[in-house]
């Protein structure tokens, strides 16, 4: 007996050694080959979400924060993934829960068995004796069991199984709560984007309205110039040319605003409505120089980057849980309560307890192959998930060097759209002057007309396309969804 009890003393101790052994390599970003642009850097201890500029200072329209808040409460995108952080936060929670034993009880259990004169069975259990009855020749009752149980399954997470299983529940559900920061992030640089475009397209409609004036006066005077006979009628309908495309641009650009009216709304989850500018709104107001600063480590802060880290995360701990699929499992089963033969002795205790204790080490032995497969691919898997990490990693900072070299670029472009504004006005002016005085022609006033409002119009766009990319600086950095 004694020999015995040591044994299992041994058992339990090599059993809890065991148990204290992982199978396993817990993930780490060391891990992973990544640029040193994008390290931390060791001497810098920062929160990274505390770095970027908050939202409400980057953006000084106030209407514009005010659409950004409603799209972050309406917007259909992020209402539907916080139903799926729910889901992943209830399967969370059922990872943690399965280190418990299950206890599944069966309130009332009622069995009974008929039998007839040709059948194998004859009333061999005296249960009509019982009852001072004679058993009919058919549907005799050959067995009778009223019972009340309990039963406790446990299996003894030995391996780490259940624990790689919780890591990558965990996993799935942080990687959903990223998902709405990706959504959030690119909500607002979308909701900036389409406001600043509506504002561009106000700067046009007005350069389009006063172009029009302009046509039109230029019209009054080459018709005047025409009753008197200085000019042919070729240069009246020329004129008229020029002022109906002023017109028809005018209609255009109304035409596109309340489309991206409508757009916006959409985007903060509400009906076709117009959206009421300030007086003063304009496409200035994002504070920029500061975003420029921010090193490259703060794409560790990207939500896709984040996300992917996650995948990486959850396919390294899926690896534990196909390693651990192929040892031993040890489980242990508790089953008692209450059977009887008859009805009235149901709860006549102790006459009617039962009880039953299973213990076992199942190891599995030939499956064809399917548990040595499952481990192959999990680890495979995860290599295409580092590669994946890697790949966004990548993705990202070319994301914002691009975005530099376009705002570089587009610095130089908006100079000079501007100059070339500058002299097209003035270009106008004298053309206008020079025609009153005789000395220019109605064709050099129509080409001064058309060369100043188009590049009034060009610099409006190259102004919303450096607003744009500076938006966009600010979402590759990791930013707006704070």
């Amino acid at each position: 007996m004694l020999k015995f009890k040591r044994k299992v003393l041994l058992l339990v101790l090599l059993l809890f050694s065991l148990m204290a052994c992982q199978t396993y390599q817990t993930y780490t970003a060391e891990d992973v080959n990544l640029p040193k642009e994008y390290q931390l850097p060791d001497s810098l201890s920062v929160n990274l979400d505390t770095i970027l500029i908050p939202r409400k200072e980057l953006f000084k329209d106030t209407v514009l924060v005010k659409l950004i808040d409603k799209a972050f409460v309406n917007n259909f995108d992020v209402r539907s993934i916080q139903k799926e952080i729910a889901i992943n936060d209830a399967y969370f929670k059922q990872s943690k829960s399965a280190f418990l034993p299950s206890l599944n009880v069966n309130l009332l259990g009622i069995e009974k068995e008929w039998r007839s004169r040709y059948s194998r069975q004859t009333p061999e259990s005296k249960w009509y004796n019982r009852r001072n009855e004679e058993p009919p020749q058919d549907g005799f009752v050959s067995r009778s069991t009223y019972y009340t149980t309990a039963a406790l399954n446990w299996e003894l997470d030995i391996w780490g199984k259940l624990r790689k299983e919780k890591e990558a529940a965990l996993a799935f559900y942080e990687r959903s709560k990223v998902i709405k920061r990706v959504i959030q992030t690119q909500l607002v640089a979308t909701v900036a984007e389409d406001y600043y475009s509506l504002l561009m397209l106000d700067e046009q409609l007005e350069v389009a309205k006063k172009n029009h004036q302009f046509r039109d006066s230029t019209l009054s005077m080459i018709q005047l110039l025409y009753n008197s006979g200085e000019v042919t009628a070729l240069a009246v309908q020329q004129s008229q040319t020029q002022v109906l495309e002023a017109s028809a641009l005018i209609s255009q650009l109304k035409e596109r605003r309340e489309i991206q009216e409508n757009n916006l709304r959409l985007l903060t989850g509400e009906l076709p409505k117009k959206i009421e500018r300030e007086k003063s709104g304009s496409l200035e107001g994002v504070t920029y120089e500061k975003v420029k600063e921010i090193p490259l480590f703060m794409l560790q802060n990207r939500p896709d980057v984040l996300m992917s880290q996650y995948e990486l995360i959850a396919a390294n701990a899926r690896v534990g849980v196909a390693q651990a699929q192929r040892l031993p499992n040890l489980s242990i089963s508790l089953e008692g309560g209450v059977e009887s033969l008859l009805a009235e002795n149901w709860f006549n205790i102790p006459g009617s307890l039962l009880g039953a204790v299973t213990g076992g080490v199942t190891a599995p032995v030939f499956n064809r192959r399917r548990f040595k497969t499952e481990l192959e691919v999990a680890k495979l898997e995860r290599e295409i998930s580092e590669i994946n990490f890697q790949r966004k990693v990548y993705e990202a900072i070319v994301d914002v060097e691009n975005i530099l070299i376009s705002i570089k670029r587009l610095e130089d472009q908006y100079q000079i759209a501007w100059v070339n504004q500058l002299v097209a006005d003035r270009a106008l002016r004298n053309s206008r002057m020079l025609f009153q005085s005789g000395f220019a022609d109605y064709l050099e006033v129509i080409t001064a007309q058309g060369e100043a409002m188009q590049s009034e119009l060009n610099l409006a766009t190259i102004k919303a396309d450096l607003l744009t990319a500076q938006i966009q600086l600010y979402r590759a950095l990791g930013g707006g969804w704070e």
